[in-house]
This record gives structure tokens, C-alpha cells and sequence, in this order.
């Protein structure tokens, strides 16, 4: 007997066998409706709801094919286990352009981030060492202040770099530890050479304020800045911490300007001269201003002690 030549057509009609646990559980963790998904495949949500719970375990494979579309995932993602083994094996054909697609998107990506991470690699600046000033906030015309530079290394950082310092005008450098290696002409700007090496160091350096008749506060700025080569360039990266003092008659000690040095302020001022010892400090008047019960300053006799 002869079959109907529709009934030959739609035995013909491949079909694979589909996981309907599968299929629901990427389209809740993609956030998909039922809606949306039987909109892409051309069905109605009843068969959508149908096929996730297996009423159909085998569909038509032009209809898994649009449902793995709207999953955005390849067809042996949605089908049984056995199916999917059974279909990358024996029809290489059926790997569609969603999944060609898929392979190209998936390597222009990863090539994409490889050019990124080269021009990072390339292009991102070796960490730089880190150069904060300390100074204090006031100073007395015509007297000796201190003012140290603290440079940290960053890990595996062993380079060299040049330390530029340059101070408003008036102030003049006294002297530094360790040595300058250069000085401008007019004494207000100093360069250090610091060779290379992991540990941090301090440079600590003296300057006088210029004199003055006026006790007129006035505030002045320092500015400084590291120079490092690299890629073949200089480098510069500014020097932060304090940068501005304030002109007056106050002992640069005396670290909120009240006239006293207190229990507070010795102890920081005794590691600053000990630190800076042979750069021209003056402990003596420190200790005694401490011992007192404040002090005045004159800019003829300088600072005097109120017994």
C-alpha cells in the first residue's frame, strides 16, 4: 500500500529529542518570557509551555533550531543528552550560523581583550615613587626652619630619580642631608640625585626666611617635583604633603601658633632636630621656650622667653 504523498512528506520532516528542563531553566536565568521566546520561534506560548515540560519530547529541528535563537544558545544546549552527542557526531552541517556566529563573536572578543591587555602592558606607566613634604606651618623672619621630603619605593621599583625642589622667593637653602647636587644661582631651587635602590629615603634640608621689620603675616608656597625616565622619556610627578607656611612671628615648633611650645608639640620637634642634627636647628631655644611659659618674638632680638 502507497502512502498519501503528504503523509510521506511529513514522515520525512527531521526531529530531535529536546530537554524541556534545560530549555526553561536558560530562559528564567536569561530573564526571557514565554512570550518573547514563542514570538521568536513562531508558536504559541501553550507550546512553549508544552515543550518545557516534556508534553513533546521531540519537535521539528527548524523549531529547536529558532528556539536555541531566542535562548541565545546552541542547539545541543537544548537537546537530551544522548541527542546533542548524536547530532555534534554525525551532521557537522547542522552546527548553524547562530553558533558559527557565536565562535566568531567569542574570538574577536578574546582578541579584542589580548590588543587591550598588550596596550596596557605597553602603554600604563610604571608606578611611580610617592614624595611627600613635611614642613611646619609657621615660620619667623630672618630664622633657620625645617623641612624634610619622605620618598617611598613602590614593590620591585629600583630605579633612580631626581628630586627638584624649589622655594618661594626669599627663602634660601641652609643645607641638606644627604647633600644637593645642585643649586640655582639665587640658592631657591636644589636638585638631589638618588641612585637606585628598594628602600625608601628622607631628604632633609634647612632654609632661612628672609628678614623683615614687619610682624604682617604673610603665607608663601613651596613646589617640588620627582624626574624618572622611563620608556625612554622623562618622567615628572609632583611632590604633595605641606607646601604653604605662613610668615609671621611665630617659632616654627610652636605647631598651632599660640605663643607656647607644649607637651604636645616638644616631642615631634626633638625627632625633627635629632633627625636634622648639624643642619642648623636651634634646640636650646626650643627647650627653654617649653620650659617657659611662652615667648615673644622680636625681629631684632629674634625670640624671647616669657619666665
Amino acid at each position: 500500500m502507497v502512502q498519501p504523498p503528504e503523509k510521506i512528506e511529513k514522515a520525512t520532516v527531521p526531529s530531535v529529542a529536546i530537554d524541556g528542563a534545560r530549555i526553561r531553566s536558560v530562559r528564567e536565568t536569561k530573564k526571557l518570557t514565554q512570550l518573547y521566546v514563542a514570538n521568536v520561534v513562531g508558536v504559541t506560548t501553550d507550546t512553549i509551555s508544552r515543550w518545557e515540560n516534556n508534553r513533546y519530547p521531540s519537535i521539528k529541528r527548524d523549531n529547536a533550531e529558532k528556539l536555541a535563537t531566542a535562548l541565545e544558545v546552541d542547539l545541543p544546549d537544548i537537546l537530551r543528552q544522548d541527542e546533542a552527542l548524536e547530532s555534534s557526531v554525525d551532521t557537522p552541517a547542522a552546527a548553524s550560523g547562530h553558533s558559527r556566529r557565536t565562535l566568531l563573536l567569542s574570538g574577536l572578543a578574546a582578541l579584542a581583550l589580548l590588543l587591550f591587555a598588550i596596550f596596557l602592558f605597553i602603554e600604563r606607566p610604571a608606578p611611580a615613587p610617592t614624595a611627600v613634604r613635611w614642613l611646619p606651618k609657621f615660620a619667623a623672619p630672618g630664622e633657620i626652619i625645617p623641612v624634610q621630603i619622605k620618598v617611598t619605593r613602590q614593590p620591585g621599583d629600583n630605579s633612580g630619580f631626581i628630586l627638584k625642589e624649589k622655594l618661594p622667593d626669599g627663602l634660601r637653602m641652609v643645607s641638606s642631608l644627604p647633600a644637593n647636587s645642585a643649586t640655582d644661582p639665587s640658592g631657591s631651587g636644589s636638585k638631589w640625585l638618588i641612585p637606585g635602590g628598594s628602600a625608601s629615603i628622607t631628604v632633609s634640608y634647612t632654609a632661612k626666611v628672609p628678614a623683615a621689620t614687619a610682624q604682617q603675616l604673610k603665607d608663601v608656597k613651596l613646589a617640588g617635583e620627582i624626574v624618572l625616565r622611563a620608556g625612554g622619556a622623562n618622567r615628572t610627578e609632583a611632590v604633595a604633603g605641606d607646601s604653604s607656611i605662613r610668615i609671621g612671628g611665630y617659632h616654627w615648633a610652636d605647631a598651632n601658633g599660640d605663643g607656647r611650645i607644649d607637651d604636645d608639640e616638644i616631642m615631634p620637634a626633638y625627632y625633627i632636630c635629632e633627625e636634622m642634627k648639624g643642619l642648623g636647628l636651634e634646640w636650646k631655644i626650643i627647650e627653654a621656650i617649653w620650659s617657659g611659659k611662652g615667648y615673644r618674638f622680636d625681629p631684632k632680638s629674634g625670640f624671647q622667653v616669657v619666665k
